[in-house]
């Protein structure tokens, strides 16, 4: 391709959809959409939000003046689907019935196929997921659960930890292919990955694994769990929600606001203090058995994520992680120059794009939506 490429990079989250236009490798606008607890709660399921989310997103291009332009790339943040390597995908009819019907659960990240998908036919140009949540490169002991009929899934924060990956390696002067790091995603849920030359070779399930978040439990004891449900008479979808929204620090201190959690610490509030130390003391125990994936042999660990920006939390953990490796901090979210440099990868001939849900290479018949 010739002359400037234009992308669209689209990131539904919970309470928010962000997008970013590049031209290149510049970016030219970019918009952050919040949505009300009242707006999303008259929807019943997360793909019901799909025309409400794409008029947000056709109102915020027109107010920058992008609505009438023509685009080469729709790109959104990947959801739930089946397991897949890591890479740049075509949106096809497969991805689409995976997204729609939560295939692996229920989460706004499903939203980024459905909206590239529905923008792309009136801004032109193709459709992308990048890096979507359900990257699998786990190395085979990584697999055992304790029981085998039930195999621990790859579910996580792929496409920001890639990227962070990526950046920690070139502050240290070398290539994500050459060294060993642990990268913690750390937002409204945390996932804390162990890269051996690249590849995510375990994690913590970033919804129901590993340490308990902003408003997500983590791992819980499971017979005090099932317990629990028989006292409550909690059926497995009750519980789902339970787990995903309903636990970690909302369910301790009643937000899931880190930064008024944060000041409510430094007024002397007790509580708050203890609750925050105890998701540092798991967060960290969670990074040290990762180490333990990388027999000890690692270069950096990395914290990412929006509460990276915290100075209370990142100074609780180095006080538990420094030991194993110096500790980068690279705070903040790059999922959408992520994606975009995804799209713009293919475009350019630079990386192959791959199919759904094979993670084979394209051949044109068939890869994409008509």
């Amino acid at each position: 391709m010739s002359g400037i490429l234009r992308v669209l990079a689209v990131n539904p989250g919970g309470m928010t959809t962000k997008i970013a236009v590049y031209e290149d490798d510049t970016r030219v606008y970019e918009a952050t959409v919040d949505h009300s607890r009242e707006e999303l709660s008259g929807f019943d399921t997360i793909p019901d939000q799909l025309d409400y989310r794409k008029s947000a997103i056709e109102a915020a291009l027109k107010s920058g003046g992008y609505l009438d332009k023509s685009f080469d790339a729709v790109v959104g943040r990947g959801g739930l689907f089946k397991s897949i390597p890591s890479g740049t995908y075509f949106v096809n009819e497969a991805m689409l019935h995976d997204a729609r019907t939560g295939y692996a659960g229920q989460h706004a990240s499903n939203l980024g196929a459905l909206l590239a998908e529905a923008l792309r036919r009136s801004l032109g140009g193709k459709a992308f997921v990048v890096d979507p949540v359900c990257v699998d490169e786990f190395e085979p002991l990584a697999r055992y659960s304790g029981h085998p009929e039930i195999k621990r899934k790859s579910l996580l924060h792929a496409l920001n930890i890639k990227a962070t990956a990526k950046k920690a390696a070139a502050k240290l002067k070398s290539s994500i292919n050459d060294i060993n790091m642990i990268v913690a995603h750390l937002g409204s849920g945390i996932s804390i990955a162990p890269l051996r030359k690249g590849k995510m070779v375990d994690v913590n399930n970033a919804l129901s694994g590993g340490p308990f978040s902003p408003e997500r439990t983590g791992a819980l004891p499971l017979i005090e769990m099932f317990d629990f449900m028989i006292e409550k008479e909690y059926d497995p979808r009750r519980m789902k929600k339970f787990i995903a929204k309903e636990g970690g620090l909302l369910a301790y201190l009643g937000s899931n606001d880190f930064r008024e959690i944060e000041k409510r610490v430094e007024g002397g509030d007790a509580d708050a203090r203890s609750t925050v130390e105890a998701m540092a003391y798991q967060t960290g125990k969670e990074i040290c058995a990762m180490a333990a994936v990388l027999s000890g042999d690692v270069d950096a660990i990395v914290l990412t994520g929006a509460l990276a920006n915290s100075d209370l939390l990142v100074g609780l953990l180095k006080e538990r992680v420094s030991f194993v490796a110096d500790v980068l901090v690279l705070p903040g979210e790059n999922e959408l120059v992520s994606l975009a440099e995804g799209a713009l990868e293919v475009l350019r001939g630079e990386a192959n794009p791959k199919i759904y849900p094979t993670g084979g290479a394209a051949t044109g018949k068939g890869d994409v939506c008509r």
